[in-house]
């Protein structure tokens, strides 16, 4: 076979698809909440809840298959690229931190985000007055924060997994 091959173009243009379908939104959502901010409210966590949907039950199954595709790659490359690769080695070991930084700390804060503006959507509860905002702005406001640092981090190990793709160190 090898990296001329028809297989192995097939499975590269997969591989690539993969990786537009599965990280695509990932990129985008960042505008998406800016939107959801945007418009607060009931219009706000519809937008926050779609992307989340979109996220978690699309893109990150889309995401699951590309180092699936990459490691078929790998296998009807003829030795062409190997697993002991640098860029190999790399690639693979960002994209398990990533996964961990989406499972351990993203999703859940994007989850409560949901959840605080649902509560708020839903308008103070009976007997509720005093002064100033609800407490569920300030956390949205730190879980925001946290959000969109850990999106930034995810954004640069993608940007370095698609370097070392291009460039391949061995």
């Amino acid at each position: 076979m090898g990296p001329g091959s028809g297989i192995y173009k097939f499975i590269l243009v997969l591989h690539l698809l993969a990786v537009i379908a599965g990280f695509g939104p990932t990129i985008l959502a960042p505008a998406f909440g800016a939107q959801a901010k945007a418009r607060k409210g009931r219009e706000g966590l519809a937008i926050s809840e779609a992307t989340f949907s979109v996220l978690s039950k699309y893109a990150e199954w889309i995401i699951y298959s590309v180092p699936i595709f990459g490691i078929l790659l790998i296998m009807v490359s003829d030795g062409a690229i190997r697993f002991s690769d640098l860029w190999i080695t790399l690639s693979f070991t960002l994209y398990i931190v990533a996964l961990g930084l989406v499972h351990a700390v993203h999703y859940k804060n994007l989850k409560r985000m949901n959840v605080l503006m649902a509560e708020l959507a839903a308008g103070p509860p009976p007997g509720a007055g005093g002064g100033g905002p609800p407490p569920q702005v300030a956390e949205l406001e730190q879980r925001g924060k946290q959000v969109a640092l850990v999106g930034t981090v995810l954004n640069l190990i993608l940007v370095a997994i698609v370097f070392l793709m291009v460039w391949q160190p061995r």
